[in-house]
């Protein structure tokens, strides 16, 4: 396979990883608001998972080492389909989010 090609899947892979994760993420206060605490838990603990290969992976994701081996570019977006901002802010958004969806999940089981 071609590097470009290469670099093509590696990013399609990337951002559909992405996409799982951040749906989790957005998901998880909605599903807790709507009493589904058993389907939040799932959600935030695929989550933690992702965290801990991202903390194991020095906060990358392994995937962008992959890419790296394909090109030569490191701009924040070189390795996934995001807009160059999300991809730079991209932990803290979410991070945030999770962080933010957390809470209101703890708030509904303790409710």
């Amino acid at each position: 396979m071609q590097p470009a090609a290469a670099l093509v899947l590696v990013k399609l892979i990337h951002t559909v990883v992405w996409g799982f994760f951040a749906g989790c993420i957005i998901a998880l206060p909605l599903v807790a608001l709507a009493g589904r605490l058993r389907c939040a838990a799932w959600l935030a603990a695929a989550v933690l998972v992702e965290v801990v290969v991202l903390v194991a992976n020095r906060w990358r994701c392994p995937l962008t080492g992959v890419a790296a081996g394909f090109t030569e570019d490191r701009r924040e977006n070189f390795d996934i389909y995001l807009p160059v901002w999300l991809a730079r802010y991209n932990k803290q958004v979410f991070g945030t989010l999770f962080v933010a969806g957390g809470l209101v999940t703890l708030w509904v089981w303790l409710r």
